[in-house]
């Protein structure tokens, strides 16, 4: 048994700023931070396009407008006490960033440089190059060297957490270095594991963006929030699905059709590219459906976006790292002609309920980042507000994890859950019996997940994916055939998948639920926003094998009544 007194489960952006937070509330706190991959390999190194925040009030920005564009771009869904959380504080993480020697890219007068970003009526996404993702990584581990009280676990598998009368005590994990199933003891925990968008095949997430962290919370009797509503991001590169930054449209990018028109213009004549990130893969798709579209050599229909006319210098200054993606990915030069690009599986905005401290249902437990739903992106996130949400809350959840903690030391562990536990991953899955390939398994559920809840979805579709959902759940796929003890990839794999067809069972029956089209929830079937019946979150709770119970949460409401959403 290892013990601590601060479990941080995940070490992205939210994970490592939470570390910082909680480090330097007591220097005599233990702050673990425990990760599947080594920390600089999580996932939001890949972030590109920039982090959102009012710095120029000065020069006509403000922070009411940051507001109202997060809650209109949420299709109003976004709890809005949480909105104004975000905005009111992210101006102060920009400057911090900037003073642990964050490189954000500069004006020709040397303040920060910002570009415009979708759905924002402001310039306010703060960006370094296109790798501002990659940078604030490097910043937020650089500064965690600088306190001993941080320990880093790289490469470890945490399976469950553990937990007494809703109380946190800890979690249990693998080694994957020895193999060695451990538990680590503490009295406070903030799961910061990031999305669940590898249930889908077409997806910009790194491979190992498996929902293993919400399927933690799930099983330990949490809510799952809003899982219905995935973000599809306009322009995934064909056929991998990496992403172009929407800084190429906010640096002044087209999208174009066959006919070589800027098809936006129909759509949002007020914004263009640069509308909300639904409403753009919206139209793309019905561009692609009325027959306006591009064939990709692999038979994909998609549409071209061109940054051509930006001239090769300022592609070389500001789009560098898009530039090799194109050449390495898709072998186009982005300087010399239009790159193929459809909308892609981009991010959750449903994870962990929590609230606007980022507080679980679970006393002694936070959650951060793309991992939690704190509500503050509702139906729809605007891009750049994802980044800002990860530093916002790992601050806050790293602050309050770390002041629980103060107040008491870990209780006990239930020896019954851990054996629990135990038998669950190596009789159920390590040593189980089966002749299904659990790798096809995982292929059927995300080419399921891409045909059936894709941009737009209905009845027929989603109840047809359910279905298979459910019977690939049922399958004899839970046996691991590589038996060696040391870095076994074969158990790790498949104790994903067993998170990843639980998760996809609760964004089905979510979008199933809901009849209305909301945000990036768009129902053939029920096209309108239905206010009445559904101004209000869902949701899921784990029932052991019978599927999700499904219930409503209010929207909190400050400032805003919902309104029309046009652009």
């Amino acid at each position: 048994m290892i013990s601590h007194d601060v479990l941080i489960i995940g070490s992205g952006l939210a994970g490592l700023r939470a570390a910082i937070s909680a480090a330097a509330i007591d220097k005599k706190l233990s702050i673990a931070v425990i990760s599947k991959v080594q920390v600089m390999r999580s996932h939001s190194v890949s972030a590109e396009g920039g982090t959102a925040a009012v710095l120029y009030e000065e020069e006509g920005d403000n922070q009411e407008s940051h507001i109202y564009d997060t809650i209109k771009g949420s299709d109003f869904l976004a709890d809005q006490d949480v909105a104004e959380r975000l905005v009111q504080n992210m101006p102060y993480e920009i400057y911090q960033m900037d003073h642990w020697g964050m490189p954000w890219s500069r004006r020709k007068d040397g303040r920060i440089a910002q570009r415009k970003f979708g759905g924002y009526s402001f310039p306010r996404a703060t960006f370094a190059q296109d790798k501002v993702g990659f940078y604030l990584m490097q910043t937020l581990y650089d500064t965690c060297q600088k306190y001993d009280n941080i320990h880093f676990y790289n490469e470890w598998f945490c399976t469950s957490i553990l937990h007494e009368n809703n109380t946190f005590q800890g979690i249990t994990a693998i080694e994957l270095k020895t193999g060695n199933f451990t538990v680590f003891k503490a009295p406070a925990g903030i799961i910061c594991t990031g999305g669940a968008g590898r249930i889908y095949s077409f997806s910009t997430y790194a491979y190992s963006s498996t929902p293993d962290g919400l399927d933690m919370a799930y099983r330990a009797g949490l809510a799952l929030k809003d899982m219905e509503f995935v973000q599809f991001h306009p322009t995934g590169i064909l056929p991998s699905g990496i992403l172009i930054t929407e800084g190429a449209r906010g640096e002044g990018g087209y999208l174009i059709n066959s006919n070589g028109e800027r098809f936006m213009q129909k759509y949002a004549p007020g914004k263009l590219e640069l509308a909300p990130r639904d409403v753009v893969s919206r139209s793309m798709i019905k561009e692609i459906q009325e027959g306006r579209g591009f064939k990709h050599e692999t038979g994909v229909d998609c549409l071209k976006l061109d940054l051509t006319h930006l001239g090769a210098e300022r592609i070389k200054e500001v789009l560098a790292g898009i530039r090799e993606i194109g050449i390495k990915f898709s072998g186009i030069d982005i300087i010399d002609e239009p790159i193929e690009v459809r909308p892609v599986c981009h991010y959750m905005m449903g994870g962990i309920h929590a609230n606007v401290d980022g507080a679980t249902e679970m006393v002694g437990l936070w959650a951060a980042g793309e991992a939690a739903c704190n509500s503050t992106h509702g139906a729809n996130r605007l891009g750049a507000n994802s980044t800002s949400e990860c530093i916002v809350w790992g601050r806050i959840t790293g602050e309050l994890a770390a002041k629980h903690a103060q107040e008491r030391k870990a209780g006990s562990v239930q020896e019954q859950q851990v054996l629990d536990e135990e038998k669950r991953i190596y009789d159920g899955i390590f040593r189980g019996r089966g002749d299904v390939n659990p790798y096809e398994v995982r292929k059927q559920l995300t080419d399921t997940m891409d045909a059936k809840a894709y941009v737009f979805r209905n009845e027929q579709g989603l109840t047809e994916a359910l279905k298979k959902t459910r019977e690939l759940k049922a399958a004899m796929w839970k046996h691991v055939d590589d038996k060696a003890k040391e870095y076994n990839t074969n158990f790790v794999n498949v104790m994903e998948i067993d998170s990843m067809l639980r998760t996809a069972e609760v964004v089905l029956v979510g979008a199933l639920n809901r009849r209305e089209s909301r945000g990036a929830h768009a129902r053939t079937d029920y096209p309108y926003r239905d206010d009445a019946n559904f101004l209000k979150h869902t949701l899921a709770y784990f029932t052991g094998n019978g599927g999700p119970k499904m219930t409503w949460y209010p929207v909190t409401f400050t400032r805003y009544a919902p309104v029309e959403r046009k652009y």
